[in-house]
């Protein structure tokens, strides 16, 4: 997703920079004054532990924010033992402790945001009903999603003072279903980064270790949600901007197929450009999170909203796994590396212990079939793991980069001439690592940029069914090997090649854009964590490409203790409910590998 068009700064007014620290400055001003905090030394890199230390959260504020579960969240809600006022409110000051420390958001509307939530707790009270499935929740959102009277910027200094008129699709049925928008997170400039940074709102940074970046476009969820400062957010993919921030924070998320959830009236990058959709999903810190929110907002019908979303609601029986077997005999498929980068040490770890959990607990008939908020379900008799055999993925890659990048950067130029710079880079101008990566192979398989025509980009999306009719077939000849009787139920496989890495150094979404351009629903959940004692670097291998061998040597295991270590479970198309079973399913047999570990 790195970007690479030139563009003349001949034309670029001189105040640029002031008309951005203008709003940067009014967004300071939004923030109570009692809220602010005194920030830890600058050498102080690892900030998780800040919430709790700097005197601002209450003990019941700690204890709403920790609690990870969104359904004990809302259960508390509806029984009130916590008002949607408390809550809501526990939420804001620990999101304005973690903007403090990682220029993680963007708009912040603290008034606005307690007033719906006072009229959800007046509600309750007079009622004794909630409003809908997600009553009293505080949910933040990425700033594209637009809400009635507040900016909509997306990066873009062009659009400081562009103010929304309504409400996009998705905000009015959070409001339908009960939830609370409480604030809006940062972006890149374009969105299409694997990193946060915009010259309005400047760089988003890792909470784990500020030098890092927490991935993009929906980098300013994840830097959030890594420091709960929200327990339920709302991100965009196109091509791994989900994904990557979830892998890089530690999170859950949701990567759905093409128009099964509602995108319309929301803001974006390349508007036009339909062979490829940018999708909505959740990011969450539980996986309760992210089907919580999934059967909320499928139960409101959107189809009625929004006419490109499928008619489609919630399918228990898919949920349930009625598709692969009940559940019963699962066949997974781990896919080692994509063949055109290969995984850091730890991601290869974590790929290895989410075989020996699944393997375990699949002898042992143990693993729970949902999470225990969902009931009780029956066991899993029975879990196979196998090889996936990669099929053509480089060039489903640069096909994908190449209908990206059709229309010679154009839309990217025209936001930002006579306004600011395009932004060319994400590494830092001081302080750079010395291994940024100048030339990433999408730029050679890209080639030349030009304005494509019409004609030359319906070949590429002939080209493009194609493949996914190849890749289809391929998966289903797998039925050979799995002996379940059904192809691979599902593949698990990094989401992005190594853990967080410094700013500037992002540049592998080969294994993200791969789902994006095959339409696969997927998932990514945290695994474990980089441990410098057992992560050693491995032996070179005959690398596939120049960037495959510049990503192998910037492994040093010191540079990534305790960053989180995440993979990615694919599914079918439109199978958004079995993969979020089968994900609980991992989840569930992670934690007994952990507890017996």
């Amino acid at each position: 997703m790195a970007l690479f068009f030139g563009q003349s700064t001949d034309s670029v007014p001189s105040d640029w920079e002031a008309v951005c620290a203008r709003r940067k400055r009014a967004q300071l001003d939004s923030i109570p004054k009692e809220w602010i905090i005194q920030l830890p030394p600058k050498d102080q890199l690892n900030v998780m532990d800040v919430p709790h230390q700097c005197g601002l959260l209450t003990e019941l504020e700690l204890e709403i924010t920790e609690t990870i579960d969104v359904q004990t969240i809302l259960d508390k809600l509806r029984l009130a033992e916590w008002s949607s006022v408390q809550v809501t409110t526990a939420f804001y000051k620990r999101a304005i402790i973690a903007q403090q420390l990682t220029n993680c958001l963007t708009e912040i509307f603290v008034d606005r945001a307690l007033k719906r939530a006072r009229e959800l707790d007046e509600h309750l009270a007079s009622t004794g009903k909630v409003v809908g499935p997600l009553h009293g929740l505080p949910i933040s959102l990425k700033d594209q999603f637009a809400i009635k009277g507040l900016e909509t910027i997306m990066g873009y200094a062009k659009w400081i003072g562009r103010y929304a008129e309504s409400d996009c699709v998705l905000v009015g049925i959070l409001y339908e279903c009960g939830a609370v928008p409480f604030v809006r997170t940062n972006v890149p400039q374009t969105l299409m980064w694997g990193e946060t940074m915009n010259h309005v709102f400047g760089r988003t940074l890792n909470p784990y270790n500020l030098a890092f970046t927490p991935g993009g476009s929906s980098g300013g969820e994840g830097a959030l949600l890594a420091m709960k400062g929200s327990c339920l957010g709302v991100g965009t993919d196109i091509g791994g901007s989900l994904r990557i921030p979830s892998a890089f924070c530690g999170l859950y998320t949701l990567r759905p197929s093409y128009e099964r959830l509602p995108y319309c009236g929301a803001v974006n990058a390349l508007e036009g450009q339909e062979s490829i959709s940018s999708v909505l999903g959740p990011m969450s810190n539980s996986i309760s999170g992210v089907k919580i929110f999934t059967k909320a907002i499928l139960d409101a019908e959107p189809w009625l909203k929004d006419p490109l979303v499928l008619r489609k609601g919630w399918n228990e029986s898919e949920y349930q796994l009625s598709r692969h077997g009940g559940g019963k005999q699962l066949c997974f498929a781990i896919m080692w590396d994509n063949g055109v980068v290969k995984p850091h040490p730890p991601l290869h770890r974590a790929m290895n212990m989410t075989k020996r959990a699944l393997k375990a607990a699949g002898h042992k008939g143990t693993v729970g079939f949902r999470c225990q908020w969902s009931g009780d379900r029956s066991n899993v008799s029975s879990l196979q793991v196998i090889d996936w055999e990669n099929h053509r993925h480089l060039e489903i890659y640069k096909n994908a980069e190449t209908i990206f990048a059709a229309d010679g950067g154009h839309d990217y130029r025209s936001q930002c001439e006579g306004v600011e710079p395009l932004i060319q880079t994400m590494s830092p101008s001081t302080d750079s690592h010395e291994n940024a990566l100048d030339e990433p192979l999408v730029k050679s398989l890209v080639g030349d940029l030009y304005h494509r025509t019409a004609h030359e980009v319906w070949q590429l999306h002939t080209e493009k069914r194609g493949l996914r009719k190849s890749h289809l077939d391929h998966w289903q000849a797998t039925v050979s090997r799995t002996g379940t009787g059904r192809p691979v139920d599902a593949i698990i496989a990094p989401a992005v090649a190594y853990t967080a890495v410094p700013h500037g150094l992002n540049t592998d979404s080969f294994y993200t854009t791969l789902c994006n351009a095959l339409d696969y629903s997927c998932s990514v959940f945290p695994v474990t964590f980089v441990d410098p004692k057992i992560d050693d670097p491995h032996p070179p291998h005959r690398f596939y490409n120049h960037e495959d061998e510049h990503i192998y040597k910037f492994y040093n295991s010191d540079l990534f203790p305790g960053f989180p270590v995440a993979l990615q479970l694919i599914g079918g198309t439109q199978e958004e409910e079995a993969v979020i079973g089968m994900t609980e399913i991992v989840a569930d047999a992670l934690k007994k590998l952990n507890d017996t570990a």
